[in-house]
């Protein structure tokens, strides 16, 4: 393989910044370097940091929440524990996300908004249900049933479904459809499980034998570590969706509505098991005959809408290589999972600046496939117009900075 050229290279027009190409039929929307667009990345930046560090606190909180009952030791324990199957997950999260991968900032808020904002809104909910019982004098009476199979799902998932939600208003140019939501879903409800966790291993350990926690640890670190997961997803499927077809803030929430049903009824079947099973074979018969089938339906979802990303890719880049903007073997090398190996193979053998243009020139390949499959789909923005644009100039960069070259005729970026 040759050292000089990426993989797959062919000599192509290579247009400046500024130039409108022949337009094919389809051909890339027009571009619009020359429009102005209003300065938003420092605003983004301190909206990302201002939830960050709010949803930071948050999980502060309940891990100071958790001292109080378990002390130091055994919170330090959990969450040791904990981290294991979080690790697992993400693992998993990490594969779904490998083509189109979202911005970490997101995923980073996404993870806290799940282990503190998730569970410090389903704390305050039942302090409050507490309360009310307490101040009924005895007209209303709790039961574990009524909480674990009413209350936990309905105030679960939808405090972690609204953080989807959030994410979809506050990131919806990355938002691109299921799997993104898929993603994000998924992140969340890593993150509740992980304090979850941390609050069944701590109590195990303190009030339980060694046994107690080995079989605490066995049903939700080994068994059901994705639970949450298949639950929350069916909400980021619903979003991603909504975000597939245009879907404007409002009608996100109708969306998020109609996926929250599944996720609350998937949910208060899983915890209605324990009190309608009796005995250890019941509940593994029960997990073997309706989980493991759920989780495999939901990892077969998961491989089409990952497919289906490669699908968007490829077709959306072949129009761009109809109009002149990228070669066939360009095409190739960016929107196909083996010609993608190749490339990262070959940059990984040459020095660091055409090795980071490499992975640039697929992401932003990658990102202007979908922002492509927007506009075809009639999301017809300026600020999406721009952003093709804006993609097309950093394309034809990454390409030279990838060759060797200087690009010639080059015009400013955009605003």
């Amino acid at each position: 393989m040759s050292l000089d050229r990426p993989p797959g290279h062919q000599p192509a027009a290579q247009h400046p910044p500024g130039h409108q190409p022949v337009q094919a039929s389809p051909g890339p929307v027009h571009p619009v370097w020359n429009e102005p667009v209003p300065p938003r990345r420092i605003g983004r930046i301190v909206v990302a940091v201002v939830g960050i560090v709010l949803a930071g606190l948050a999980l502060l909180a309940v891990f100071a929440y958790l001292m109080t009952f378990l002390g130091s030791g055994a919170l330090l324990f959990g969450l040791l524990l904990a981290l294991l199957p979080l690790a697992l997950v993400l693992f998993a999260v990490r594969w779904i996300d490998s083509w189109d991968p979202e911005p970490r900032s997101a995923l980073v808020f996404a993870l806290l908004w799940g282990a503190g904002i998730s569970i410090v809104s389903a704390l305050v909910v039942d302090l409050g249900v507490q309360v009310t019982i307490a101040a009924s004098a005895g007209a209303l009476a709790g039961s574990d049933f009524a909480s674990a199979v009413i209350q936990a799902p309905i105030v679960e998932e939808v405090a972690k479904g609204f953080g989807v939600l959030v994410l979809f208003w506050a990131v919806r140019r990355h938002f691109d459809g299921p799997n993104d939501g898929v993603v994000y879903a998924s992140t969340i409800a890593a993150g509740f499980a992980f304090s979850e966790n941390i609050q069944y291993f701590g109590l195990a350990l303190t009030e339980g034998t060694a046994q107690t926690l080995g079989v605490t640890f066995l049903l939700r670190g080994v068994f059901s570590p994705f639970a949450h997961v298949t639950f929350t997803i069916c909400i980021g499927l619903a979003l991603g969706l909504a975000a597939r077809r245009g879907a404007s803030k409002g009608g996100a929430v109708g969306c998020f509505l109609i996926g929250l049903a599944p996720a609350i009824a998937l949910h208060a079947l899983w915890n209605g098991a324990t009190f309608v099973l009796a005995g250890d074979a019941s509940v593994l018969l029960y997990y073997v005959v309706v989980q493991v089938p759920l989780f495999i339906a939901a990892i077969l979802v998961v491989v089409f809408l990952r497919r289906q990303e490669a699908r968007i890719t490829l077709r959306r880049l072949h129009e761009y290589s109809q109009a002149g903007w990228f070669t066939a073997a360009e095409v190739s090398m960016l929107g196909t999972g083996a010609g993608r190996r190749q490339a990262l193979l070959w940059g990984n053998r040459q020095d660091r600046s055409k090795k980071v243009a490499m992975r640039h020139f697929i992401a932003d390949a990658t990102r202007l496939a979908f922002v492509r499959d927007r506009l075809v789909r009639g999301q017809n923005t300026p600020a999406l117009h721009a952003t093709e644009a804006r993609l097309l100039e950093l394309l034809m960069r990454h390409r030279a900075d990838v060759l060797g070259q200087t690009l010639p005729g080059s015009a400013p970026a955009a605003q």
